[in-house]
């Protein structure tokens, strides 16, 4: 039996990349497998974790919930794309700060989680910022650290 594919073309962290995968191909896994890029990781495969978090067009969703087809014509950014010129994002540099990690897993969808939080309320509460990180779970930190960082990191846009 033959496996059906099907063309996509998908713009990730600034280069084009077309390809063929299967249709039930989970966007993490192409990210992962077939552009390389492994700073995407994948935690649960349920949504549950946000470990897998990308911003699709912009906006921050959980990896192993979409189809690489569904991707299909978008921009992807993922945590291997925001550093510019060997100087890390504003988040990535906070959470470096604050040591808003600890094992480093949730980490590269915490920081995604957390710019798109950001990008929608630049001075968000503690409050608001553990309300804006509640569907990405870490089992290490206890979050104090990674709600600082993101208190830093609007601190520093402001």
């Amino acid at each position: 039996m033959s496996r059906t594919t099907v063309p996509v073309t998908i713009t990730v962290d600034g280069t084009r990349y077309t390809d063929e995968v299967e249709p039930r191909t989970l966007l993490v896994h192409y990210l992962r497998e077939q552009v390389g890029k492994v700073g995407t990781v994948v935690g649960c495969d349920t949504s549950n974790c946000g470990a897998c978090t990308v911003h699709l067009d912009g906006r921050s969703v959980k990896s192993c919930n979409v189809l690489a087809v569904q991707a299909d014509g978008s921009e992807i950014t993922t945590v291997e794309g925001l550093e510019k010129d060997g100087v890390l994002h504003p988040v990535q540099q906070a959470f470096h700060d604050c040591h808003g990690l600890q094992c480093g897993y949730c980490t590269p969808g915490m920081i995604m989680q957390s710019i798109d939080l950001l990008n929608e309320n630049p001075d968000p509460s503690e409050e608001e910022i553990r309300s804006g990180l509640e569907g990405n779970l870490c089992r290490c930190t206890g979050y104090h650290n990674i709600v600082k960082a993101v208190q830093q990191a609007a601190g520093g846009a402001r």
